[in-house]
């Protein structure tokens, strides 16, 4: 077969990469989106818009409630924390660490997934089967324990929180885009870019990735959410980042002895967390009706 008559197929498959816009569906995305920018901004430019040190303590005005509630102060809209920490200032701080991990940990482990995935779904036989059982063994890791065991030999600091993160993500991508290149390698137009000579380099990267970018991005999206509940799970539990840094899981762990007196140094941060991971589920579940042919005209 030659490579003119196996080109339908191929741009048959490479259609999901092109984005059919819905407008109906970017104006239920819209709210999501004034989110994200909302938090986005908040996190870059944290120096610049809160009016506090994040990390100043000032005992004098410990447990300031917020401006809406009775002794509340527009000098602390959100409030302040048990040391007089002003808890906006730290939300918008907490903001720029969550980004920072997003940003880092999702693009190492997905490519790390997706190189790996690429290998064993390509290279079918001891390949494959050295690099699943190296998948499993990962996957049968306890993440708790391992977490504890470097906070206790390394300390706690942010970078081993994106360790941590990278070495528990990336199996899930490694699994996806395996099961896609076992799908594809078989297609038409592979077979026919094989028989013209075409190394397996090139097939891979010319050929079979580009037809499953959309499942990466896809993964990825929905991978926000998880990332940002995880390092606030591992700060939450006096593992995760450096004590005083301000973190949406550690002002929360901080908060809790306080929740009978004060509500507001666990809510601020708490509700932060649920709108950036309801944000992110939503960004997911738009890219996957907009990439996936198959759902594209589904009303």
């Amino acid at each position: 077969m030659s490579i003119e008559a196996a080109a339908p197929a191929a741009d048959t498959i490479r259609r999901g990469f092109r984005i059919g816009v819905s407008w109906q569906r970017l104006l239920l995305l819209t709210p999501a989106l004034i989110i994200l920018g909302v938090f986005l901004i908040a996190g870059i430019f944290a120096d610049l818009l809160s009016a506090y040190d994040p990390e100043e303590i000032v005992l004098i005005r410990r447990l300031m409630p917020p401006v809406l509630q009775e002794g509340g102060s527009w000098a602390h809209p959100l409030g302040t924390d048990n040391l007089g920490r002003d808890i906006l200032s730290r939300v918008m701080h907490g903001a720029r660490v969550s980004l920072l991990v997003v940003v880092t940990c999702i693009p190492a482990s997905a490519l790390i997934g997706t190189l790996i995935g690429l290998l064993a779904g390509w290279r079918v036989g001891w390949w494959d089967r050295l690099l699943m059982r190296l998948v499993d063994m990962q996957l049968a890791l306890p993440a708790l324990l391992f977490a504890l065991l470097i906070s206790v030999v390394f300390g706690r600091s942010l970078l081993n929180v994106i360790v941590i993160i990278i070495i528990f993500s990336w199996s899930g991508y490694a699994r996806l885009v395996r099961a896609d290149v076992l799908s594809l390698r078989e297609q038409e137009f592979v077979v026919a870019a094989r028989a013209s000579g075409a190394s397996d380099r090139r097939i891979l990267f010319r050929h079979v990735l580009p037809n499953i970018v959309n499942t990466i991005v896809i993964m990825a999206t929905l991978d926000v959410p998880a990332v940002i509940l995880i390092e606030a799970a591992l700060s939450f539990l006096n593992i995760g980042v450096a004590p005083g840094t301000p973190s949406w899981g550690a002002m929360i762990s901080e908060g809790r002895n306080f929740m009978t007196i004060a509500w507001w140094p666990i809510w601020m941060p708490g509700i932060a967390i649920l709108l950036v991971s309801l944000t992110g589920n939503l960004m997911g579940d738009w890219l996957r009706d907009t990439l996936d042919p198959r759902l594209r005209n589904v009303r």
